[in-house]
Formats: structure tokens, sequence, C-alpha cells
């Protein structure tokens, strides 16, 4: 046996080997491994002498044209093999560029100035096929003519027939020559179909050259096929893609054509000049030789079958603004995307409907293996999440007027890229405030109050929503149910906004009013020692001679002690406290909405009771006695303790200087003592004044 071929069979066992190794660590499947296994069999069958190279690839090279075509039921084709999916049309162009012009051969470029071509295709084409088109071509882009779609008769992703041959009518009038029309079986966006026998007819009446690409034409290979579709066995030429149908790694595209003159296709690059480049067929050609006509037939008849296996139906959406469906349907799509991330579902920009939601399993279902079970269970989490889609887009206007409601301090931000509830922002009063000032004010309290929105208890998600708006310093609230109390939800949002401000108010001015009450009280204290000596005499005030003094002759002193009220940044004296025996705060008053605190056992956060339950009602009535019996035992104590706040601490101020100090700095610290009162109930005081009360 020649030692080469010995090589090439040590060296293939040891090929295998190691891609059995990837195999497992990949998971590429069977399928894929003969895929792989192809490529590498080509490097290595291209080092055999030039002879049995070229037997060889001129074999596989036939062999494979003739399944396709078999396949794909395109009688007497050849076929072009290229990595670039776009390259098999740029060849078909130059083959009919060379047919159509006489002397392109030999005068370039310069024949076509003479009649310009036009290519035509339609408005659904794939974005930037025709520049492509143009650069590989070197013509302007004015030699291309896209063709718009229906838009009263038949789909809007078809074509519009009787357009374009007004349009090739004008162009031929012009001294133009329609050279090539570009036509789909199934869009890449909707995966709509055009009137391919129409359009053949067409181009027969006026010779143009007939290419036709897209997804349906998988279909082709299956038992019953349709008329539309089947119409595309009559072009001139066609661009498969079995790769991504059959989910095949790294496997060639295919352009199927029919020409008569093999001169003119190898001119054009549609026929591979050496022996290398036929090799580009061999992943394929043992791909197919590996699944066989059966096999291959299977994958397309799973594919088609996961489209037609939905069961259910989804109520449609509130009518909206198109921007705002957009989004919502975007959010739709990575939704279901990461929930059922095996069906392949994945989000697409149409002209006319905007953003939409795609399943194709004709171009996902082999690479990514979806199976019945995953439609399934992608229908079933459609039925979940749709309800709450559109619950959120009825509620957007009712939350845009809340907010409203609330203003000028809580502003509705206009973000139409937000997929949920909507925005808004807190914007308390910024009187004699410079600019940066204000924004530094804006982040800090709308960060603060995001902050204590996250962690409510609730199911609504709070978020900065920094990607997906232009806006600053804002907080987006998500996707909501039908159940949500938006009044409530504003209410809060609002009530935490205000007492965010005036928490920060208040301990902007503390240092203030701390260090001026203590100059104040030094003040007093200063004044204070003067009136004792004047009172007291000097004899008094030596260490000796007073103590002797003050034991015969104990002496009353007039002086008041002084209490700092942090609230109103003052002293006052301690006459009051004194005689009372008792300490006076303030209530402070909670502003939130009052309706959180009467929710039931089980009930989230914003979430509305139902009316007319029978267990509703009986919760309640169990609330209210409760709430009454609470009351009656409060108002029959002998002795109560208010909450006592910050502002009404006082510390009596009757000592000297730098004991005063330390206890008006400390007076925070102070835990008030339990007020005895006779009179068991007292009126509640706005803020801002103190409650006295009398022990006699």
């Amino acid at each position: 046996m020649d030692p080469q071929f010995n090589t090439l069979s040590a060296s293939l066992k040891l090929l295998i080997l190691m891609l059995q190794i990837l195999d497992r660590l990949l998971n590429v499947g069977e399928q894929g491994h003969m895929a792989l296994l192809g490529h590498s069999l080509a490097a290595y069958i291209s080092v055999l002498d030039r002879e049995r190279l070229r037997k060889l690839t001129t074999r596989i090279l036939s062999d494979t044209t003739m399944w396709l075509c078999r396949l794909f039921r395109y009688e007497n084709g050849s076929a072009c093999f290229h990595d670039d999916d776009r390259d098999g049309l740029v060849k078909v162009c130059r083959l009919v560029i060379n047919a159509r012009y006489q002397e392109y051969a030999s005068e370039g470029y310069t024949v076509l100035s003479s009649k310009q071509p036009i290519i035509y295709q339609s408005a659904s084409c794939r974005p930037g096929l025709a520049q492509h088109l143009c650069t590989q071509l070197g013509l302007p882009l004015s030699s291309l003519c896209t063709v718009p779609c229906n838009t009263v008769f038949g789909s809007q992703h078809q074509m519009d027939v009787a357009l374009l041959e007004k349009l090739i009518k004008e162009d031929k009038e012009a001294g133009k020559l329609p050279l090539l029309l570009i036509a789909n079986a199934g869009t890449p966006g909707a995966g709509h179909t055009d009137k391919l026998g129409r359009l053949r007819d067409l181009c027969d009446q006026y010779s143009l050259w007939l290419h036709v690409e897209g997804v349906n034409l998988a279909t082709l290979a299956l038992g019953e096929v349709t008329s539309a579709i089947m119409a595309a066995t009559r072009s001139d030429s066609m661009t498969l893609t079995p790769g991504q149908w059959l989910g095949l790694p790294a496997v060639t595209a295919v352009t199927l054509y029919r020409h008569e003159d093999p001169a003119l296709s190898l001119a054009a690059g549609l026929t591979p000049s050496q022996p290398v480049d036929k090799l580009r067929a061999l992943p394929l050609w043992l791909s197919l030789q590996h699944l066989g006509h059966s096999g291959v037939v299977q994958k397309f008849r799973h594919a088609t079958s996961l489209v037609t296996s939905r069961e259910g139906s989804v109520e449609g959406f509130c009518a909206g603004e198109k921007e705002v469906l957009d989004a919502f349907n975007r959010w739709l799509g990575e939704q279901l995307a990461q929930l059922v991330p095996t069906s392949g579902v994945d989000v697409v920009e149409l002209e006319e409907e905007g953003t939409c939601v795609r399943f194709s399993p004709l171009v996902t279902a082999a690479v990514l293996g979806t199976q019945q079970e995953d439609v399934e269970d992608l229908v079933v989490k459609l039925m979940e999440v749709v309800p709450v889609m559109d619950s959120t887009l009825c509620l957007i206007q009712d939350f845009r007027e809340q907010t409203h409601r609330h203003s000028p301090s809580l502003r509705y931000i206009e973000e139409h890229s937000w997929p949920g509830l909507g925005a808004v922002r807190y914007e308390p009063q910024a009187d004699g405030m410079d600019e940066i000032r204000r924004k530094q004010e804006l982040e800090k309290i709308n960060t603060e109050l995001l902050k204590k929105l996250q962690e409510l208890d609730t199911d609504i998600i709070f978020s900065s929503g920094s990607e997906f708006g232009r806006e600053e310093d804002c907080i987006f609230v998500g996707m909501v149910t039908e159940d949500v109390d938006v009044c409530e939800l504003v209410d809060t949002i609002a009530a935490l906004g205000r007492d965010i401000v005036e928490s920060g108010r208040l301990l902007e001015n503390m240092t203030e009013v701390v260090r001026k009450g203590i100059l104040e009280a030094e003040l007093q204290l200063q004044k204070a020692n003067e009136e004792k000596l004047i009172e007291e005499g000097m004899l008094r005030q030596l260490p000796l001679v007073g103590s002797v003094l003050n034991w015969f002759s104990p002496v009353q002193s007039s002086i008041k002690g002084r209490t700092f009220n942090l609230a109103a940044g003052s002293l006052d004296s301690t006459e009051v406290t004194y005689s009372t025996k008792a300490q006076a705060g303030k209530l402070s008053l909670q502003d939130a909405p009052t309706s959180s605190s009467k929710r039931l056992p089980g009930q989230r956060l914003f979430q509305r009771s139902g009316a007319g339950s029978d267990s509703i009602s009986e919760t309640s009535s169990i609330g209210q006695a409760e709430e009454t019996t609470m009351e009656r035992s409060i108002t029959e104590s002998s002795s109560i303790q208010p909450p006592i706040s910050p502002a009404a601490l006082e510390t009596p101020s009757d000592t000297a200087g730098d004991v005063i100090t330390e206890k008006i700095q400390g007076s925070f610290e102070q835990v008030p003592s339990q007020v005895e009162a006779e009179e068991p109930t007292k009126e509640m005081q706005p803020e801002g004044q103190e409650v006295k009360q009398s022990s006699r």
C-alpha cells in the first residue's frame, strides 16, 4: 500500500480520537462532529498529489451538487459553495453582467455607461445586502432600485408586483438595462414569501434574472410544498443555508443556479478553478452522507411542526403609543428568551409593525435542539407575562395623573423606551441654590428614595433605569399587576421623598442651631454669674469664707435654669419643667398613606383588597374591635408616656458653664421620665408648639 495513504490513515485515526474528545467537551452532537471532521479531512486531503486530489474533489463536488438539487427540487442546476451567504448573489450578478454585456470581458466597466444596469430588490430584503452588492460589483447606488411592498392590497411584506412592472418600464424608457430581481421566500423579519409565480412571469417578459433567497426554501425538501414556495424552483438561482437549517457548525452556504455557458460561470467565479477550492463542499458532503435524505427531511418536518403546535390564546394589548409598545415587545422578547432559552425566540425590528417577537424554528430549532416541550413551555410563559404587560399599559395613564397630583415636588418623566409603569423624579424647592448644588441635591434625594423603595415589601421593581432613558436622577417603576393601588403607590413615593428632604434639612441646620445655642447659653451663664455675684456679695465667693457664711446663713438663689430647644434654637426657662415635674414632647406625625397600615394578613404593599369578600369583612371587623379595646385601655390608664422627638428634649442649665455646655451637646441622648397626669386624654398640638401638663 502507498506509504502516503498509510500516513494519512494514521493521521485520520488520531484526528477522529481528538474530535471525539472535543465532542464530549463542546457537546456539538454527532452531526456537528461530522461537519467538523470534514474541515479537518479537507486539510489532509489537500496534501495529496494533484491527480488524485482532482479526482477526489470532483467526485465530492458533483455528488454534493446532485444531492442538493434533488433534495430541493432544483433540476439541472449547478452549485457554488461560499462562506459568506451574500457572495453567491455577487457572483450571480457578475454572471448576468457578462451575459448581457457582450464586450464586458474586454472593455470592463466602460461598457456599463451606455446602459446603466439596474438591480431590483424588495423593501423587505435583509439590511445591507444592496450596499454589499454595489461595493463588490463597483456599481453606483443609483443602480439599485428598492421596490415597495403592498400597502393596500395583500401583505405589507410582499413586493408590489404592479409597481415593479411600472418601474421596469420607466427604466427601459430612460435607456437603462433591467438586469436582476431579488425575491424573498421568507423575509428576514416576518418570514413572508413574495408572489414568486407572478414575478417569474414578469422576469420572463422583460428578460430579468430571478434570484430567490429565504428560510422558507427549506420546505422544498418536504413531501407537501405550497404553490407559493414551489414557484421558487423556476428561479434562475437561489441561495440556501443548509448549515443553519440543519444545525451544522462551520458549513458553507450554497447557491444553486442554471446557466448553459460554463465559460461565463468560470469568469464570474461560480465554478472553482482550483481543486482545493472544491473541498469547501466536503463538510456538507459528510453531513449529508451521515443524515441521509430521510434524516434531512425529518429535521425540516420537526421544525415546521413546532410552529403549528401552539395552544391557547392571548388577548391583545391595550392601545398605546407605538414607541411604548415597541419597548414592551422588546421586554417581552428578552423575558421569553431568558425563561425558555431553547425556544430560539428573538426580537426583530419591522418597518411598519415596529418591534416584534419572532419565533422561527426553521432557523433555530436544529441548532438549539428545540423540542415540543419547549414550545409548550413558551406558550405557558407567554400566558403569564402578557397579562402583566396588559395591566401595566392600562395603568400608565392613572400613574401619570396621580403623579401630577403631587406636583411640583413629584414630577412625571416622559420616557417611552421604559417597559414599565413609568418614571418619576422628586424635585424639592431649591430657592437661592445654584445649578450645580441643585443637581447634587436631586441626585442625593432620589438615590436615597430609590433605596427606600427597593426595601419595601412589594413585588414591584424599582430601578434607576439609566440604560433606558436620557433623563438622570429618576426612579423607574416596573411592571405591575391589575390589583395594584396606583394612588397608594404614588402617595408612598411622595411621602418618602418628603421625609428624606425634611431629614436632610434638619441635619443641615443642626450644627448651626447648636452652635448658636451654645453661644447664647454662655452669654446667659455669664449674666447669671454676674447677678449671683451682686446678690451674694464678694465674701461668699471666697472658698473658705464663703463656706462658713453659707453654713451660718444659707442663701436662697433666685437664678433660674435654662433648657435648650433644638427645634426653635432658643434657650427657655426651666421653671415650667420644675413646677410640673415633667417634660413635654412633641408628637412626630408620619406623613404616609394610611391605607398601607390597614393591609390584611398576607396582603402585599400597594395591593388592593377584594371588595365584598366575607373573609375581608370579618378581618376588618375584628381589627376595628381590637382598635376600640386598645383606645379604651389607653384612656383609662393613669400614666402615659408620649413619644419624644429630639426637638423637645430639655436640659437644665443651672450649673457651671462647662457643665451646661456638655449637657446641651449631649441632650440628644437623654431619656425622658414617665409623665404623670391626672387628665388621661390630651388634644394633640400642632408641630412647633409645646404641650403643657400640670400635676395639680
